[in-house]
């Protein structure tokens, strides 16, 4: 059987500083080939270059990933500050509504940091500038030292929601993930749900209440070496099989597959 084609949201980049490209990360090329067993595509994230059906009908699912920029605040009624850091108005306006048609088709979605916040943002929700300049919350963002290796280790528990779709699927209430943001979830949008968070009470785990297909989403980074790793090789292996059933025709939500 023809392996199912998830799209992987890049980001814009510039090479030497000058030359312009359209980015994924290697980790998410791996993590989508090797565990969710399907053919990374990676999407261009600006709507001049992408028709959206055209898309949605061409890949069978979506990762969106994680990025240096930020969603501009104007996506959920507040002014930027120097806080929110760079944007990528672009990518803005290609992921906001793609997600929205993702969950309305119940095609399988997964965000991932920067995507985590963008499925909130799709639907209403807001997000805090600087998680580590609120009162009582730890610094979430990445090392400045060591190797990548060192960056991108586990460092936190995430507390998942008794019952919930993340603790069947990983099989635990507490599992240790990794953190490299700055931002996140303020207010919920609608239809969100929070379904794990980190010791300090940041959101770190989510899913779209009432969509038809797979919606989890998490603010950590689980496509470093995902094919290791006890917590991420479940979500992509349950992220591939939804898209490979989406690519059969059949819908299959997490809550279902979980």
């Amino acid at each position: 059987m023809t392996r199912p084609v998830i799209g992987i949201i890049g980001n814009s980049h510039l090479i030497n500083d000058e030359y312009p490209t359209h980015a994924a990360g290697v980790s998410n090329t791996e993590a989508v080939a090797q565990v969710c067993d399907a053919l990374p595509l990676i999407v261009p994230s600006d709507p001049a270059f992408v028709d959206i059906a055209q898309l949605m009908d061409t890949c069978d699912g979506f990762v969106f990933t994680g990025a240096r920029p930020n969603i501009h605040p104007h996506e959920y009624g507040e002014e930027p500050t120097p806080a929110h850091g760079d944007f990528d108005r672009a990518r803005d306006a290609l992921t906001l509504p793609l997600i929205r048609a993702c969950v309305a088709r119940g095609q399988p979605i997964m965000g991932i940091c920067r995507g985590f916040q963008e499925v909130n943002v799709a639907f209403g929700g807001s997000l805090h500038p600087e998680i580590r300049d609120l009162p009582g919350r730890a610094n979430h963002r990445m090392p400045t030292d060591g190797t990548l290796a060192d960056k991108f280790t586990n460092t936190h528990l995430v507390s998942m929601t008794e019952g919930g779709p993340f603790h069947r699927l990983l099989g635990d209430t507490h599992v240790l993930t990794n953190s490299l943001h700055g931002q996140g979830i303020k207010e919920p949008g609608n239809r969100i749900v929070v379904d794990g968070t980190a010791p300090d009470g940041t959101p770190e785990a989510i899913y779209v209440n009432g969509a038809a297909g797979f919606t989890l989403s998490v603010q950590w980074h689980p496509e470093w070496q995902a094919g290791e790793d006890p917590v991420s090789r479940p979500l992509f292996e349950a992220f591939g099989a939804a898209c490979a059933a989406w690519r059969a025709g059949s819908v299959v939500a997490e809550m279902k597959r979980a």
